[in-house]
């Protein structure tokens, strides 16, 4: 058996900062870009590079994806003609690869081929691989969600790679939730597989990826992955500088970690400015929860629910055991009210008792006939702020703001049904605004933020009910606090009911992104923008069916808005 410091500096890298790093910019890397990596990892030297992935053209539309999501022979030769250094890798994801992407060994640049694949797909993969082996290719099988696999799953993986003659079989720590103590028993059982080397695919989700593989390296690991400066999906990978530098101080004279650092320094920083990865919150939880980092990014991105609810969501999501990420899973908890329960369930039976017990909505009726003003949170708010003040002058509304106003207005009411929104800003409600706070708000919680009086909001805290009021309660919570208090003003009751700062969170040249000043700086996927902004406009058309039908005015949005339907600009009442 080779001693601990053989063992730790004969093991291999293989970097994979293209194909990893791709997923950040759909692989859109300039070529210039990726000819000097490969310089620079054939400089330091790292032995093989995986330069990007290859995939049918069935499943992918090219002009969605750059260049290195194909890896077209052509483009590969042309990227490293005239520099002799690391072989090539390439990557490819089970079901959008077959061997007939592949011409054969003797007439490409690449050297090695390897396939991601869950444990549903390992057999169906391995036919893959044998087909392509047979064109001449060295082969990989890196075993997605590795970490996992039940003990029986991991003894019915080895039987079946034992037999496929693979040359490389990597455990995958998909969504980086594995500590050094856990990696021997990934490691060990593999490397009694004859002819075939065993590798490790680290993610940094814990901050463990440069532990685990030296743990791994301990153990026997032949290959270990990296990308410049942790590039990669989630909170990224193992940094291929600092475990290059780590066989230099082992005294490997293979290595020499000064042209990573000069790419990094030239090519990388500057795309960090532009392109954001590394260990993040949203990361930590799918570490710690053990699944898809797309699970905990999209429910801190709702920006709706606090870090302990978010939690237990993800423990939920942990019990399904789910295979890669599946967006109707994280639907489904939204809509099944899974997280609206777990929020405040206690709160919750109270507030049902209380309604049971005849208790009324006490705001109900305060404000009969008068004019109303809601306030929402859009750019319109402060781009408008002259005229709207004017318009209240004119008008003498009853005002009901939410969420962040900036200082801009002072409303008769300030509500909050978002425990995120009411911590970061129930400090600037004004002394002379009285505070309207979801029912759903446990009277401790609440004290840990505010001394002032306050109200109770009342809705039913179902996210696809439609709307209506029962008694004072509205049916819905409607999805955004400002059209909840749309709501409100109809109990309050309200003749006409106006909306400044509604600008909605799609327009031209936003590119999907949010308008609400108080969230430019929160990252929200397109997709869940969209989604806001179509529940939005379910609502509003659903309020303003509610209104003519009780004989009653419609919305109007008196500033600049994409709900375009409901505007009539300030410009008309001042």
């Amino acid at each position: 058996m080779k001693d601990s410091r053989r063992r730790y500096k004969g093991f291999e890298i293989l970097d994979c900062t293209v194909r990893d790093g791709g997923y950040l910019n759909d692989w859109k890397f300039d070529k210039a870009l990726v000819r000097e990596v490969y310089r620079a990892v054939s400089k330091a030297g790292v032995p093989v590079i995986e330069i990007g992935f290859r995939g049918t053209d069935e499943h992918f539309d090219r002009k969605k994806y750059g260049p290195w999501r194909f890896s077209d022979e052509s483009l590969l030769r042309e990227t490293i003609e005239g520099i002799d250094g690391a072989k090539l890798a390439l990557m490819g994801d089970f079901g959008r690869i077959s061997a007939d992407d592949f011409v054969p060994r003797d007439e490409s640049v690449v050297d090695i081929v390897r396939i991601a694949a869950h444990k549903n797909d390992i057999a169906e993969t391995i036919k893959t691989l044998g087909r392509i082996k047979k064109k001449g290719y060295k082969t990989s099988l890196n075993a997605m969600g590795y970490s996992n696999y039940t003990k029986s799953e991991r003894k019915r993986f080895i039987s079946m790679v034992r037999k496929a003659g693979l040359d490389y079989v990597y455990a995958v720590d998909s969504y980086g939730s594995v500590f050094p103590n856990e990696i021997e028993g990934l490691i060990s059982p593999l490397l009694g597989i004859r002819g075939t080397k065993v590798g490790f695919h680290p993610h940094n989700s814990l901050q463990m990826a440069f532990a685990n593989t030296l743990e791994a390296v301990r153990c026997g690991a032949d290959i270990v992955d990296s990308t410049f400066y942790g590039i990669g999906r989630g909170a990224g990978n193992l940094p291929t500088e600092i475990i290059v530098l780590y066989k230099e101080l082992l005294g490997d004279k293979k290595y020499n970690a000064i042209p990573v650092l000069n790419c990094i320094d030239r090519y990388f920083l500057p795309m960090r400015k532009e392109i954001d990865w590394g260990y993040q919150l949203p990361f930590m939880l799918s570490g710690m929860y053990k699944c898809h980092p797309n699970y905990a990014s999209g429910l801190i991105n709702y920006r709706e629910y606090t870090i302990d609810e978010i939690c237990k969501a993800m423990e939920a999501i942990e019990k399904k055991n789910p295979l890669g990420y599946k967006p109707e899973i994280l639907k489904e908890i939204i809509e099944d009210g899974l997280i609206g329960k777990l929020k405040a369930s206690s709160v919750a039976k109270k507030a049902g008792k209380a309604r049971k017990a005849g208790i009324p909505v006490p705001y109900a009726g305060r404000h009969e006939g008068r004019d109303f003003l809601v306030l929402a949170n859009g750019p319109g708010l402060k781009d408008n702020r002259e005229k709207i003040e004017a318009f209240i002058r004119k008008t003498d509304p009853v005002i009901l703001g939410a969420n962040n106003l900036s200082g801009l207005f002072v409303p008769h009411y300030h509500a909050f049904n978002n425990k995120r929104r009411f911590t970061d800003y129930a400090g600037t409600v004004s002394g002379k605004s009285k505070l309207l706070i979801s029912e759903y708000f446990p009277e401790e919680f609440i004290r840990e933020y505010t001394d002032s009086d306050y109200e109770k909001l009342y809705y039913n805290d179902v996210l696809n009910a439609h709307f209506g009021i029962d008694d004072g309660v509205i049916r819905t919570n409607c999805r955004t606090i400002s059209v909840l208090l749309i709501g409100a003003a109809i109990v309050m009751g309200a003749r006409r009911i106006f909306v400044a700062g509604m600008d909605g969170y799609l327009g031209p040249g936003t590119e999907g992104k949010a308008l609400y000043y108080n969230e430019k700086d929160e990252k929200t996927d397109k997709q869940m923008i969209i989604e806001r902004h179509m529940w939005c406009q379910k609502f509003l058309e659903e309020i303003e069916a509610y209104l003519q039908k009780n004989g009653r005015e419609g919305i109007h949005i008196i500033t600049p808005t994409t709900y375009k339907a409901f505007y009539k600009s300030v410009e008309n009442y001042i």
